[in-house]
């Protein structure tokens, strides 16, 4: 699912938003389903990933977030997208912890929700870094977030093969052993499957050939 809202028109749906126009309120929260579904992808191992999806836990966050947008305190894109993540920390908490439950699993292994947070927050960080920035000034905060965003939606434009790759060896940091395994292929087709993923998400980028 592609977002089809500017980024340069969430101030002005924010706004609306805020002003009780419950339709601009739907656009401007479906217009983060894509960065929220890479964020939640990140988190999610093999076992867990049998019980619950992404895409389950970024709609439980939506929801969440249509239910209590009264108390969004913010104005800027970047203030909604930390209060979203924030959302999205706290049902992953609890949808590990109930994992920890069902699976009877020893109370040690429990995740507290600052783990949570830290590994949400560093995939964040990773996600506006897998590719070279246009200029090579050092970005902030506000940049590095609006980056995050636009590259999760180009990511979402890729099969799912090379977006499962890419988030498994640039965002999670797994070896291509590590990769091979969660995707049950070899390390050399691995490889080579990175390299066609990581080549067609810079073409939908728009890198130029200097940065390759």
């Amino acid at each position: 699912m592609v977002s089809n809202c500017d980024g340069n028109n969430l101030p002005q749906l924010i706004d609306q938003a805020k002003a009780g126009d419950t339709s601009q309120l739907g656009s401007l929260l479906q217009s983060y389903f894509n960065y929220l579904t890479v964020l939640a992808n990140t988190q999610l191992d093999g076992r867990l990933r049998q019980r619950v999806s992404p895409s389950d836990l970024v709609q439980e966050t939506m929801l969440a977030a249509h239910r209590d947008f009264h108390a969004f305190r913010g104005s800027s894109p970047q203030e909604l997208t930390g209060w979203l993540r924030q959302i999205l920390i706290h049902v992953l908490h609890g949808t590990i912890a109930r994992h920890v439950k069902a699976e009877k699993r020893d109370i040690r292994r429990e995740v507290s929700i600052d783990q949570v947070r830290v590994s949400v927050d560093r995939s964040a960080v990773n996600l506006a870094s897998i590719l070279p920035a246009q200029n090579h000034s050092p970005s902030s905060p506000v940049l590095e977030e609006e980056r995050a965003k636009a590259l999760a939606d180009r990511l979402a434009e890729l099969p799912s093969d090379y977006r499962d790759v890419i988030v498994l060896r640039n965002l999670n940091g797994l070896s291509f052993e590590e990769v091979a395994e969660q995707m049950d292929r070899s390390s050399g087709a691995v490889r080579m499957l990175w390299l066609r993923a990581i080549g067609k998400f810079k073409e939908q980028v728009g890198v130029s050939p200097s940065q390759l």
